[in-house]
């Protein structure tokens, strides 16, 4: 474990670039309605929590009934049709001037820890499932049987694959730097799971196959 950590620390000392790509959504990208996912949604919900329409502990970056409730308030305030979908004349109405204070909070060595887990315990799973590897791992830091760091919840024995098969010292795909982006801005497809594991290919699990199932996304479940 110390030598694991003594790699990640040196390869966290390389620059790179955090790069967007289709699978992830500023605010203003698309419209937005009930159904759709990703950081875009997280990032409205963060905005309309400022206004003191959405409950912050509710964001997860899934635009369901309780934000398309809340986009309704939004644009009868703002004297627009209230029919729930974002486009440009609801984007309008919300303060994309006043900082929002969120998971988007985090340094780029966090970025690059989460990205690393992600690209090593999630490569070749939807975008979805990489960012929901993130999104555990958040979850994990604001629970109190957790550590509260970001590295501290990543070098806790025993706890990921990639540590052990060297697979965290790669450096992270840009879309593994995006699904850690989306994750910290407070999209969360696993509806707050703490842990997740491949059922085909994992071993011992006897334990974490008794814990309720939140998700499956792609080739993992999620559990809370």
């Amino acid at each position: 474990m110390k030598k694991a950590g003594f790699v990640l620390l040196l390869l966290l000392l390389i620059c790179g670039q955090v790069g967007a790509s289709s699978n992830y959504y500023e605010l203003g990208d698309r419209v937005l309605k009930k159904g759709l996912e990703g950081v875009d949604v997280a990032i409205l919900q963060q905005r309309l929590c400022l206004l003191g329409l959405y409950d912050n502990a509710a964001l997860d970056g899934i635009y369901g009934p309780k934000t398309v409730e809340a986009v309704k308030e939004l644009q009868r305030r703002c004297g627009i049709k209230a029919d729930g979908v974002v486009g440009p004349k609801t984007i309008e109405c919300l303060p994309l001037d006043i900082p929002v204070s969120s998971r988007a909070d985090y340094s780029r060595e966090d970025i690059l820890i989460l990205a690393r887990v992600i690209h090593g315990e999630a490569r070749g799973e939807l975008f979805k499932g990489q960012v929901g590897v993130g999104a555990v791992i958040l979850n994990r830091v604001k629970h109190s049987s957790f550590p509260n760091t970001i590295r501290e919840v990543v070098m806790e024995d025993g706890q990921f694959s990639c540590l052990f098969d060297g697979q965290i010292n790669y450096y992270p795909t840009e879309q593994a730097l995006d699904a850690a982006r989306a994750a910290l801005a407070g999209y969360d497809p696993t509806r707050g799971a703490l842990f997740f594991y491949n059922p085909a290919i994992a071993t011992n699990v006897a334990w974490i196959s008794k814990r309720p199932v939140a998700e499956r996304i792609g080739n993992h479940l999620f559990l809370y």
